[in-house]
C-alpha cells in the first residue's frame, strides 16, 4: 500500500477517529487505526468494540491495500510534520514508512485481519434530521448523564422517538435535562434508544454545522451517518426510568433571570466551595436574588442579582456546579426558575422546548 496525503487533511481525518481509541487496551489491535487505501481516497477506522468510527478523506493512492498503525503514535507524528504532502508506504509485514520533506519515520503496524469487523448499516428504523440541530440537542443535555457505573442504564442519553418528536433525556438521579424537537418518521418507527456517553461525546466532537444526519437503529445498535463519517455504537440494554414522574407538575414561584449574569455570579461564589461544603444558598426577595456561599474552613462569598420576581421571600440551596451546567450550554438571554420551597425540586426553563430539574440541597 502506498499513498500521498496532505498533512492538514490527514490530521483532520485522524482527529475524527482518535477519541474512540483506548489509552489502555488489553487488545493491541484496538490501539490501531485501520487504513484502507482505494482509488483516490483513504478510509480511517477505529473501534473499542462498543463504539466504532469511520471517516473518508481524499488522497493520491499509488497502490491500494489495507493495514493498521498505532493511532495515537501516528497522530503525534503527523502533528509535528511540516505543512506539506506526506508519503506513506506500508509493506507486506505491516511496517509503515512515513516521509515528509526531510523527516522520515518507520512504524510497526499489525495486520488488517486482526481488526474487528465494522457493523453493517442495516437499521430496523431510520430517521433523518439536521446535523446542527442534533448536536445542539446533545449539548443542552449530555452533561446530566450519570458517570456512576452501578447505574449502567443512566450512563447514556435517551433518544425517544415518539409522537412525531425526538425527546432527548439525561439524568444522574440528582438532576435531569430534557430537550425535544419535531422530527418526521413513520408511526411504526416509534422507539426508545439509550446511547452510551462515549458515543454521545464522539458525536458532539464530529457533527458539523450543516448537512443531513441519518440515524439507523436496530434492537441493540445505532448507526449515525453524515458527510463522510460513520459512527456505530452498541445501545445500552435496559429500560430507562420514567423521567416524566420526576418533572414537577406545578410550582409556587416563577423567577426570570438573565442567564449570563446568573452564570457569572454562581461561578464567582463557587470559588469558596470545598469538597465537604458545596451548597450555594439562593434567597429570593422582590426583584432580587442573593446568592451566598459559606464554607467554615475556607470563607464566604455573596452576590446580589436583579431578577423579575414579585412573590414571597424564600431560600433554597443547590449544588453550584449543577446549576451552572445548563447555563453554560444554553444560549438564551433569559432563564426561568420555577420553585416551590427549599425541599422541592427546582425547574429551569427557557423559551424553547427544554427543561432542567434539579434536586435541592439541605442548608445547615
Amino acid at each position: 500500500m502506498k499513498f500521498e496525503v496532505s498533512k492538514s487533511v490527514f490530521m483532520e481525518g485522524l482527529q475524527k477517529v482518535l477519541n474512540v481509541v483506548s489509552l489502555r487496551s488489553t487488545l493491541p489491535i484496538l490501539s490501531n487505526v485501520l487504513i484502507n487505501a482505494a482509488k483516490s481516497s483513504l478510509t480511517l477506522t477505529t473501534t473499542d468494540l462498543e463504539v466504532s468510527v469511520r471517516c473518508t478523506i481524499d488522497a493520491k493512492v499509488q497502490k491500494t491495500g489495507a493495514s493498521t498503525i498505532p493511532a495515537r503514535r501516528l497522530s503525534s507524528i503527523v502533528r509535528e510534520l511540516p505543512d506539506s504532502a506526506i508519503q506513506i508506504e506500508i509493506d507486506d509485514k505491516d511496517n509503515a514508512t512515513v516521509t515528509c520533506g526531510s523527516s522520515f519515520f518507520k512504524i510497526v503496524g499489525l495486520s488488517k485481519d486482526e481488526f474487528p469487523p465494522m457493523p453493517k448499516a442495516e437499521g430496523k428504523h431510520t430517521y433523518t434530521m439536521d446535523q446542527s440541530a442534533f448536536r445542539e440537542m446533545l449539548k443542552k443535555i449530555a452533561y446530566a448523564a450519570s458517570t456512576d457505573e452501578t447505574r449502567y442504564v443512566l450512563n447514556g442519553v435517551l433518544l425517544s422517538f415518539k409522537n412525531g418528536k425526538l425527546i432527548m433525556v439525561a439524568t444522574d438521579g440528582r438532576r435531569l435535562a430534557l430537550v425535544e424537537q419535531e422530527v418526521d418518521f413513520p408511526t411504526d418507527a416509534q422507539t426508545d434508544l439509550i446511547v452510551p456517553t462515549k458515543a454521545v461525546a464522539e458525536l458532539s466532537h464530529v457533527l458539523q454545522d450543516e448537512g443531513e444526519l441519518k440515524i439507523q437503529a436496530t434492537d441493540n445498535q445505532v448507526i449515525f451517518e453524515f458527510d463522510d463519517v460513520f459512527v456505530a455504537s452498541k445501545l445500552i440494554d435496559g429500560t430507562y426510568p420514567n423521567y416524566k414522574q420526576v418533572i414537577p407538575s406545578q410550582c409556587e414561584e416563577r423567577v426570570t433571570v438573565e442567564r449570563e449574569s446568573l452564570l457569572k455570579a454562581l461561578r464567582r461564589v463557587s470559588l469558596v466551595t470545598s469538597d465537604k461544603s458545596n451548597a450555594t444558598k439562593m434567597t429570593f426577595a422582590k426583584n432580587q436574588v442573593a446568592i451566598t456561599m459559606i464554607t467554615p474552613d475556607v470563607g464566604e462569598a455573596r452576590e446580589t442579582l436583579p431578577v423579575k420576581y414579585g412573590g414571597k421571600e424564600f431560600s433554597v440551596a443547590f449544588n453550584p456546579e449543577y446549576m451552572m451546567d445548563p447555563l453554560r450550554n444554553l444560549s438564551n438571554d433569559e432563564v426561568f426558575l420555577e420553585l416551590t420551597d427549599e425541599l422541592s425540586p427546582g425547574v429551569m426553563k427557557v423559551d424553547i422546548p427544554f427543561l432542567y430539574v434539579l434536586m435541592p440541597m439541605r442548608i445547615t
